[in-house]
């Protein structure tokens, strides 16, 4: 094999190793904290049907002060609470304020989630094709696809 193949085998093995790999771990990652937004107002939402249900009033809670130091604190009127709008900006809601704000932030996260996604496919789609390059460069057989089953 030439030296010339040698080095454009090495040249996209950097390419997908050094740009497309890391770039796949990042946008997963990204794809994973938006997860962890669509969890958190999935609970919110939860939370406040359940309080809607069983007509809760008033009720006694555990607070996170701050590294995981707990306080124990009474909710005399639940019909408002104060959700983070983003940017540490809480707004004050009602709970059908509230259901119709997480309405949207939900709907937007399942746009970005699906943004994601499809990057995430992206990316491996050029992992692949690359791949396919390298073993046209090497010779190697085409891998085989698994067979079909007819039924």
């Amino acid at each position: 094999m030439g030296s010339y193949i040698q080095e454009k085998i090495h040249k996209f093995e950097q390419f997908v190793d050094g740009h497309l790999k890391p770039q796949l771990v990042r946008v997963i990652a990204e794809r994973d904290k938006v997860f962890e937004q669509q969890k958190i107002f999935s609970d919110l939402r939860m939370n406040i049907e359940n309080l809607e249900k069983n007509s809760v009033t008033n009720l006694r809670t555990m607070v996170n002060l701050g590294s995981e130091v707990y306080m124990q604190a009474d909710v005399p009127d639940t019909q408002r609470i104060f959700v983070d709008v983003g940017l540490g900006f809480h707004v004050e809601f009602t709970w059908t304020e509230a259901l119709s704000f997480i309405a949207l932030r939900e709907e937007k996260i399942a746009g970005q989630i699906e943004e994601y996604t499809r990057l995430i496919s992206s990316i491996k789609a050029r992992i692949k094709l690359v791949c396919e390059g390298i073993r046209e460069l090497l010779q190697l057989p085409a891998e085989k696809s698994l067979p079909q089953r007819v039924f």
